[in-house]
């Protein structure tokens, strides 16, 4: 290698160990080596044979520069998952995080270290961590190396986290006793967190619904929200205007932070993108679904996706499927292998019959190309941060059915802040899915939110274009931050 390549600089980026943290980053890597940069990107094993998988074993090969390790997740091999193609407890991969990961990270960096003394690659000149990876700051204290912590969701969650302690503070949380879950008491307003305006405790992310006070999650994310301000700048997948208030008071809170969002559209605008091949997906993509959308008409079909983590149970799944049926709308839905507690699931011949023409079932897909297909209408959405922005990227309206963590923050923003989407309630009833489809693909209310999330969409465009704040904001993160060593 010559000497050239080894001056170039070198980022080790690491992600939280789930798809909807593994694809953001993974986005902003190829933003960075687009840049110039040489990329180390650490997967845990079992991520990475997913990936493998899915991908085909060479697919990584032929992108000089652009590296994988992976180290261990220290759990044990997840039960009953079979070939091992579903996505691992939170629970367990956050206590093992804690406990576990910290070593063989430094361990991965030393390797590193001795390949760039050989000359075979260039030195590590900065680190850039999902934020809830926080052991990483350790090793960049370590190592003294600038560290870069990404928040993967959005930038109402990461200041909800940031407020964790305030809500024990303020005795919002614990609650008393399980029946505080459907008393009413989740409707409180929340008037602790600036920049939040009328959120009420269910809009906050669902670890806070705790009855008691040493929880560990809601323990890990305090943790983790200790370490913030030792980061060297907290960048988000966001921009601006989509979370104005609450950039605002980030912005008063941290020296150092920067929207570099949406990263669907930043990659999109980015020229010579000859890594447009490299994915993320651990699941294999089914791509004839994009053929069968050429066959229907504009703004046509329903998408339905509920992400990678989201279960539901087999009563809300038939109330869904004959909802959709029932509305006589074609649509589009994405089945994982996991998706129904309690293993497979299989919907009736009546069903099969009923939708032949005009719904397909798929079991994984490429998401942002279906969402930017003409014929999409309207996306049914579990309302986790990456199908939010890429939604807006596309100038898609939703449908929101929120399930856990951060679902119900987005939620909240989509249905009352931008107006771009409309929530289903959890406890779901075929006739109300039809009347929503119907709204949201024919009825007044529809066109409106498919207006508004066109307007968004432009934003993003701009924001995300050479002069827009997002795309000069990457350009003064890698200048002040990530090439300070350099």
């Amino acid at each position: 290698m010559s000497n050239f390549a080894n001056r170039k600089p070198h980022a080790v980026l690491i992600p939280y160990p789930v798809q909807g943290h593994i694809n953001p980053l993974f986005k902003l890597a190829k933003l960075l080596h687009l840049r110039g940069f040489h990329i180390t990107f650490v997967n845990t094993e079992y991520n990475h044979k997913r990936l493998l998988k899915s991908r085909g074993r060479n697919a990584f090969d032929d992108f000089p520069g652009f590296r994988f390790e992976t180290i261990p997740d220290g759990l044990p091999p997840t039960e009953g998952d079979g070939d091992g193609d579903v996505s691992q407890d939170i629970l367990s991969l956050c206590q093992s995080i804690r406990k576990n990961f910290l070593q063989p990270f430094r361990e991965i960096l030393a390797k590193i270290h001795d390949s760039a003394a050989a000359g075979l690659i260039p030195h590590v000149t900065c680190l850039v961590s999902d934020c809830f990876m926080s052991f990483t700051i350790q090793a960049a204290e370590e190592l003294a190396l600038p560290i870069l912590l990404f928040s993967p969701g959005s930038a109402c969650s990461f200041l909800s986290v940031s407020h964790f302690r305030t809500l024990f503070d303020k005795g919002l949380i614990p609650l008393k006793d399980e029946s505080y879950l459907t008393s009413g008491y989740l409707n409180t307003k929340v008037e602790c967190i600036p920049g939040m305006q009328n959120f009420r405790l269910k809009d906050l992310p669902d670890f806070i619904r705790i009855t008691n006070p040493n929880d560990f999650m809601v323990e890990f994310f305090i943790q983790a929200a200790d370490e913030f301000h030792k980061a060297s700048a907290i960048v988000f997948n966001t921009y601006n205007e989509l979370e104005s208030d609450v950039m605002n008071v980030l912005y008063s809170m941290f020296p150092s932070i920067y929207t570099i969002g949406p990263l669907p559209s930043l990659l999109n605008q980015t020229p010579q993108n000859h890594l447009a091949s490299l994915g993320s997906n651990l699941w294999k993509e089914d791509t004839s679904c994009l053929e069968w959308l050429e066959s229907k008409e504009p703004e046509s079909v329903v998408y339905v996706n509920f992400g990678s983590i989201t279960v539901m149970s087999p009563d809300q799944l038939l109330e869904l499927a004959w909802g959709l049926a029932n509305s006589k709308k074609p649509f589009l839905w994405i089945i994982r292998p996991d998706l129904v507690i309690g293993g497979s699931f299989i919907l009736s011949s009546e069903f099969e019959n009923e939708i032949s023409n005009r719904g397909l079932i798929a079991s994984w897909c490429p998401q942002e190309q279906v969402l930017n297909h003409p014929s999409i209408g309207g996306f049914l959405t579990h309302c986790g941060w990456n199908s939010t922005i890429e939604s807006i990227c596309a100038g898609v309206p939703m449908l929101c059915w929120p399930f856990f963590a951060d679902q119900p923050t987005n939620c909240r923003y989509i249905c009352n802040e931008w107006e771009i989407g409309v929530e289903i309630d959890t406890n779901v009833k075929r006739e109300v899915v039809e009347k929503l489809i119907s709204e949201l693909m024919v009825g007044d209310k529809g066109k409106k939110m498919r207006q508004k999330a066109m307007e968004l969409k432009k934003k993003a465009e701009k924001n995300t274009s050479p002069g827009g704040c997002s795309y000069d904001n990457l350009d003064k993160v890698i200048k002040e931050v990530l090439l300070k060593q350099y």
